[in-house]
């Protein structure tokens, strides 16, 4: 029971301390890293009183801010010295318990070694923003991290070699701790407060980069969609890092991590990718919109969204597709309400009994007699072919965009009706044209 207890406090000891250390890679450094060699002397008087372990902790961040690499690198020397004292002081504790039975031990011995780890732990901290200081200007990175390997082994070897009853007394005077538990515990609710203050805020960016890239000319909804979709994320991005900054966090590693995450990703998500890369493109050189009616590839319908990676379409039956950029980007896309007018192609026969001028001028009529037709460009009405059932006519009119399938429907009707009432006997159009024989060769009888 005891050794199952001892097994947990242990581990969550561990991990509370370990929580408390500034994110650094912890690569291992030879021992020797640990006894700094001789640094090049300050001048005197620029580094008095930042020896004294009673320094305030701000007072000391300020008064790093001047010192070079050099300094700096004498000053965490004079500061190993302090916390290997102090470690000393928490040992010789440590074993004054341990040398005593556990029934005879008081809560008073117990509450000395807590006070004094706790006083080691605010002397690590202190030597902690003096290595950080020294990495931030350039100091040597191997004897950055003997130095920082010095208070981890430490912590791990203090913990493994602690009784149960005494680390449970440290944890709850950490937890407890102005500058232990509560202020993790502030910390953690300045970040959750900040992310929730930065959704509002990246929703406000996102709603006024909308606002006014839409009212760009040449900005298409796919790039306006996709500006305020960019600057919502990019608020939060740099939003959380600037919060972290302002915690004390280093975030540099945060950007090398990101790095080499990219790198593998880019192989890994190839294919993504090459969508991202498409709907890029989409967005600037804009083929088509949203609400316009395309073909893409074979798929036809109506662009409903255009994402990063996919287009969206629906087609007439009310199917929706979903089409990979790349495949978008690389295919033949024809747009049909790009412009605002189109051409109506419609072909009609009668037979060789109609004269051809009194045919022409009943089509012209019900051509020009349609609401929706354009009177410019005028519509075309000509003779295209003569075929082996009778004469074909092509009608040409122009009408809006959105009003083709109507004037094409209705032509097609209209025309009908119009023969049928003029006595014109309709014959099927697209037959093969009538094909002279050569000259010379007499025709079959």
């Amino acid at each position: 029971m005891f050794t199952i207890a001892r097994f947990l406090t242990t581990a969550l000891v561990a991990i509370l301390f370990l929580a408390t250390l500034p994110v650094h890679a912890q690569d291992a450094a030879p021992a020797e890293a640990v006894a700094a060699a001789p640094a090049p002397e300050a001048e005197a008087g620029e580094l008095d009183g930042l020896e004294n372990p009673n320094i305030d902790a701000a007072t000391l961040t300020l008064r790093l801010i001047p010192l070079t690499a050099e300094e700096l690198e004498k000053l965490s020397a004079d500061w190993l010295a302090i916390v290997r004292a102090s470690t000393v002081d928490v040992v010789d504790e440590q074993i004054r318990i341990n040398n005593t039975s556990a029934e005879l031990v008081e809560e008073a011995a117990r509450a000395r070694l807590t006070e004094v780890t706790e006083s080691r732990r605010a002397l690590f901290d202190k030597y902690s923003t003096i290595l950080d200081a020294w990495e931030l200007k350039g100091g040597d990175a191997a004897k950055i991290a003997g130095y920082r390997t010095y208070r981890s082994a430490i912590i791990v070897e203090e913990t493994r070699n602690t009784d149960w009853r005494t680390l449970l007394a440290q944890a709850t005077s950490w937890v407890v701790s102005a500058d232990g538990g509560l202020r993790v515990a502030t910390n953690v609710g300045i970040v959750l407060a900040s992310f929730l203050g930065l959704l509002l805020l990246a929703r406000l960016v996102r709603r006024t980069v909308r606002h006014w890239a839409g009212r760009i000319p040449n900005f298409s909804k796919l790039l306006v969609g996709f500006s305020a979709l960019a600057a919502y994320w990019l608020t939060l991005a740099i939003g959380l890092m600037v919060v972290l900054a302002a915690l004390g966090v280093n975030i540099t590693p945060l950007f090398a991590l990101i790095g080499g995450a990219s790198f593998i990703l880019a192989f890994a998500m190839q294919q993504t990718l090459g969508n991202l890369a498409s709907g890029l493109m989409i967005m600037v050189n804009r083929p088509f919109d949203e609400g316009d009616s395309v073909d893409i590839g074979g798929v036809s319908g109506t662009v409903r969204d255009v994402s990063i990676v996919s287009t969206t379409v629906i087609t007439p039956d009310n199917q929706i597709v979903v089409v990979p950029n790349s495949s978008v980007w690389g295919n033949v896309i024809t747009n049909s309400t790009a412009s605002e007018t189109r051409r109506v192609d419609l072909m009609f026969g009668v037979s060789y009994k109609t004269p051809i001028a009194r045919a022409q001028a009943e089509l012209e009529k019900v051509v020009r007699s349609h609401a929706l037709v354009l009177s410019e460009p005028e519509p075309v009405v000509r003779v295209n072919a003569l075929t082996d059932s009778g004469v074909e006519f092509i009608l040409r009119p122009w009408t809006k965009s959105e009003n083709y399938w109507a004037v094409y429907w209705d032509l097609t009707r209209e025309v009908k009706d119009a023969l049928d009432r003029a006595g014109m006997e309709e014959v099927e159009a697209g037959a093969p044209p009538v094909v002279a024989p050569p000259t010379g060769v007499a025709a079959a009888s």
